[in-house]
C-alpha cells in the first residue's frame, strides 16, 4: 500500500459529528493506494457498465462528462481512522449511467474495477438513489492522479476504499464477489458509522 507521511498519529478528537473510531483530519488528504498511481490521460479515460443489464456500454471520457453534472459536498471516512469534513466533488450521478443500461431485475451487488485491475464489491443499493457519482472533479479542479484522477468512483456513506480510483467499469451481478481488500479480511460492506472495517465486524 502506498501512502503519504503523516497519515498516522493523529490526535483522536472527539466530535459527535464523526463515525466511531475515527479523526478529523483537517485539510490533510492522505494518499492511500494499493497500488502505484497510474498515468491515465483524461482523453483516455473509459468507463464501462456491463453484466446484468440490457445495454451494456462503455464511455469516453469526453461522453461522460457531456452527461449531467451533479455534485457532492459532505464528509469522507477512511477505514485507517481518519475523516474529512465539507468536501466537494463534481462529477456526474452514477444513476445517470444505471438508467442507460437498465440493470436486470436479478442484479443485486456489483463489482467495480480500476483501470489498475483493482476491485471493489459493494451491494447494488449503496449506488442508487443519489448515493454514488463518477467524479471528475475536487474542489472545482481537476481530480488530481494520486486521488483516483481522472475520474474516481465516489460512495461517501461508505469507507472510502469502497470509492474506487482510476475506475473503469462496473459489473452487476445477482450475487456479492469480494474485490481485493475484502478478499484481504476488509468488510463486505464497510459503513462507517456501525465501524464495518473487517471481516466479522
Amino acid at each position: 500500500m502506498n501512502v503519504t507521511r503523516g497519515f498516522t498519529g493523529r490526535p483522536r478528537v472527539a466530535d459527535p459529528g464523526l463515525p466511531p473510531g475515527q479523526y478529523d483530519a483537517g485539510d490533510d488528504w492522505p494518499v492511500l493506494s494499493a497500488e502505484v498511481t497510474p498515468d491515465i490521460a483524461p482523453e483516455d479515460w473509459t468507463f464501462r457498465v456491463d453484466g446484468l443489464v440490457a445495454a451494456p456500454r462503455t464511455w469516453t471520457g469526453e461522453q461522460a462528462r457531456r452527461l449531467p453534472d451533479s455534485a457532492y459536498e459532505g464528509d469522507i471516512h477512511c477505514v485507517t481512522g481518519w475523516s474529512r469534513f465539507g468536501v466537494r466533488f463534481g462529477g456526474v450521478s452514477l444513476d445517470v449511467f444505471l438508467d442507460a443500461v437498465r440493470p436486470d431485475a436479478s442484479a443485486t451487488h456489483a463489482v467495480a474495477w480500476s483501470h489498475t485491475g483493482y476491485t471493489t464489491s459493494l451491494p447494488l443499493a449503496d449506488l442508487t438513489g443519489g448515493r454514488a457519482w463518477i467524479a471528475f472533479t475536487y474542489d472545482g479542479r481537476p481530480l488530481a492522479p494520486e486521488h483516483g484522477g481522472p475520474a474516481r468512483l465516489l460512495v461517501p456513506h461508505l469507507y472510502f476504499w469502497k470509492s474506487a480510483k482510476w475506475i473503469a467499469g462496473l459489473r452487476l451481478l445477482d450475487h456479492d464477489e469480494p474485490g481485493f481488500w475484502e478478499q484481504n479480511g476488509y468488510h463486505a460492506r464497510g459503513n462507517p458509522w456501525e465501524e464495518q472495517r473487517y471481516s466479522g465486524d
